[in-house]
């Protein structure tokens, strides 16, 4: 198995031998083995690491894949927001009777911790939830982080319920709905994005954990 130093220096080899800007795009899948490419060849690629073009740069590098490796780099944790949200998502955590990692997981590549973010499909807050959500579980200010976090984890808690304490089923449904879930008969539905969120979150999940 390839260590994550490992993984660097193979990230870090395939910069220096290229004679342009790399630019190094990365995807981790359901088994938790990272792809890397110089093109984000399909959706679910993701900029890993970005350098600056050289001054001798002429010809572009052929595409870098790395299909088989069996440890994911960890994701860049949003580290100045999660300190600043500790306290409140472990009171919020053990109110709810949820992992509080699970919860730092979800607003990670949920909103990155900007308490005032919004998505084009109404999503808004820390754990973007939409305003359907927000109703169901009575928030009237979904931009209070408090009220967020509470109605976010209420929801994981009844997604894990649901799921018969399925994490990952649970945390598709978060992504995609519950009802996308079940018509997919209790397994990821077979939409890009949540494809590529369930292993996004599993791996904040276990890097928090750890913490």
């Amino acid at each position: 198995m390839l260590t994550r130093r490992r993984v660097f220096a193979l990230v870090l080899f395939a910069l220096s031998a290229a004679p342009c800007s790399a630019d190094i795009y990365s995807y981790i899948d359901e088994q938790g083995r990272g792809h890397f490419s110089d093109v984000p060849i399909d959706s679910r690629y993701e900029l890993y690491m970005k350098e600056k073009p050289r001054a001798d740069a002429q010809v572009a590098p052929p595409s870098i894949v790395f299909p088989e490796l069996a440890e994911p780099v960890q994701a860049a944790a949003p580290l100045q927001g999660r300190r600043h949200y500790v306290d409140m998502i472990a009171r919020v955590a053990r109110e709810q009777k949820v992992d509080a990692a699970l919860i730092h997981a979800v607003v990670s590549a949920e909103s990155a911790y900007n308490p005032a973010a919004r998505s084009a499909q109404g999503a808004t807050g820390l754990m973007q939830l939409m305003p359907d959500t927000a109703k169901r579980y009575g928030v009237t200010d979904l931009l209070n982080p408090l009220e967020n976090l509470r109605a976010g984890a209420r929801y994981l808690k009844d997604l894990l319920s649901l799921f018969n304490n399925n994490l990952r089923l649970a945390v598709a449904a978060y992504n995609a709905g519950e009802g996308a879930v079940k018509r997919s008969g209790n397994r990821i539905p077979a939409y890009a994005e949540t494809r590529a969120y369930v292993p996004r979150v599993m791996q904040f999940y276990h890097e928090y954990r750890v913490r």
